[in-house]
């Protein structure tokens, strides 16, 4: 596939029409981590404890199961009508959140928070790849890499004085004018020219594949809460609602999502080593704090820093990925980074109590460094090499594979670990008669352990237990590694020459 010319996007304005796009981004980046901060007084005024992490899962769901659809819409309907829309979705979501009197409500408004998140997200990174060229969307990857990075340090922060200061409702409310002027940004701004068609929309693809990535998710998300029977029930509807969902996009006229596109070697093999790679990326988020406290001794403020350093790396590689390309290939710096995210993962399984802060900082700075040059350079591939018409579609496709691949990881790492957790405790490290109740509350008081705790053997057993969760991230970053030699190395030569 080739790339045919933009047919469209008329923008004298680009700069400006980047920063509706930055905002638009950082808007649906920022609700993942800010919402974090607020819970305990969320849950205090609304009650609902055991809905507590259907807050976070609902706008994950939404989010991962639309980004896909949106990005075909925008295939067909132009890039403009679709953001527009989803920011308007976006804000209302969120206005409704801030009014949130139930738990159970606050929930449905997340979920529609969700679906505007799927349509920013997809698209802005998708108008960027319409305005630029192959030899500027490296830098211009660069700059949209560093608005997550920008949303995982700002988000806790302002979270934090917004509850401190004022009701937590404003978490929500603050996106309302940085929506409205993104929205008007987008109207003024941004100019297409779109040969209207008559199209037929697959609306029963779109059901049957939102049905499926929903039910997948719910049975991997919820699994510690849901009996064995309801996950098997849940993953059996969505095995099912998958193969409906494959037969039904063979033979509809303009399938949701283009079969052929997804079967290519190119699109296949990047979106299947960013699945991988975000796989292992999960890890650092969701379980490193917990060994740097639990294990290592260090404070909460501390335990966050290798979040902190691999969200610094991965738009640090974004920024210099076009100097890097001035003297090597695509090919060579795309498996570069795909191999850096195993080396830095080899880094975690030689942690050990007592681990300098600084060493115990090179893996996640490593993982995170390899990931965002595979990411940048998955992007510039594919949309130099996809023709208008599908690059919403082909972007959508990168988005969901990450969002994906995150959510899994966390889900199957969080199983390693309570079998590690089981394991170790029966096993001995002075916790053999610990029940699973006695070792939940464990956990739930690892704060005032971290500084060397009374139960002996609680730090042994963590140890043990979340180095079998990396050894299960070094798996996941070797698929990641082994799919990047299997991307074509034809369309990486072929688009060498555009970098700067």
């Amino acid at each position: 596939m080739s790339a045919s010319p933009c047919p469209a996007v008329v923008t004298p304005r680009r700069s400006l029409v980047l920063l509706c796009i930055t905002l638009s981004l950082f808007m649906s980046a920022i609700e993942a981590t800010i919402v974090a901060t607020a819970m305990p007084q969320i849950v205090a005024q609304l009650g609902g404890f055991a809905f507590y992490s259907w807050v976070f899962s609902g706008y994950l769901l939404t989010q991962t199961a639309t980004t896909v659809i949106f990005g075909k819409l925008s295939d067909i309907y132009g890039r403009k009508p679709i953001i527009i829309g989803g920011t308007v979705v976006f804000l209302i979501g969120s206005t409704l959140c801030g009014f949130s009197w139930s738990m159970e409500s606050m929930i449905v408004f997340r979920l529609l928070q969700g679906v505007g998140a799927g349509a920013m997200q997809s698209i802005a990174v998708t108008i960027a790849g319409d305005m630029y060229s192959p030899r500027e969307r490296l830098r211009i990857q660069g700059v949209l890499s560093s608005v997550w990075a920008a949303a995982a340090i700002v988000g806790p922060l302002v979270g934090g004085l917004i509850v401190e200061y004022s009701s937590w409702s404003w978490i929500f409310w603050i996106n309302i004018p940085i929506g409205i002027v993104t929205i008007a940004g987008f109207v003024v701004f941004m100019h297409e020219d779109i040969a209207h068609k008559k199209h037929s929309i697959d609306y029963l693809g779109a059901a049957l594949f939102s049905a499926a990535i929903g039910a997948f998710l719910i049975a991997l998300t919820q699994s510690a809460t849901l009996t064995n029977a309801q996950i098997l029930w849940l993953v059996a509807a969505g095995l099912a609602a998958s193969v409906v969902f494959v037969l039904v996009e063979r033979y509809a006229d303009e399938p949701m999502i283009a079969l052929d596109l997804w079967g290519s070697r190119l699109v296949a093999t990047c979106n299947i080593s960013l699945f991988f790679g975000m796989m292992a990326l999960s890890g650092i988020g969701s379980y490193l704090p917990l060994y740097f406290q639990g294990v290592l001794g260090y404070s909460a403020i501390l335990a966050g820093l290798p979040v902190a350093v691999m969200m610094v790396s991965w738009p640090m590689a974004s920024a210099v990925s076009g100097k890097i390309l001035r003297h090597v290939p695509m090919r060579v710096a795309t498996r570069f980074g795909g191999l850096l995210i195993p080396v830095g993962a080899v880094f975690l399984l030689f942690l050990t109590p007592g681990e300098n802060i600084v060493l115990a900082g090179i893996g996640p700075a490593l993982m995170g460094f390899g990931m965002g040059l595979l990411n940048i350079t998955s992007v510039v591939m594919i949309q130099g090499s996809i023709a208008w018409s599908k690059r919403g579609s082909a972007t959508a496709s990168l988005i969901f594979a990450r969002t994906l691949g995150n959510t899994v990881g966390v889900a199957a790492l969080g199983a390693m670990l309570n079998f590690g957790i089981v394991y170790y405790a029966a096993a001995g490290s002075g916790l053999a008669a610990a029940t699973p109740e006695h070792v939940r509350a464990l956990l739930a008081s690892i704060g005032t352990i971290a500084g060397g705790g009374s139960e002996p053997g609680l730090q042994a057993m963590l140890d043990g237990a979340l180095h079998l969760a990396f050894w299960e991230m070094l798996v996941f970053a070797l698929c990641a590694g082994a799919m990047c030699l299997l991307i074509p190395t034809r369309e990486l030569d072929s688009l060498t020459s555009g970098a700067p």
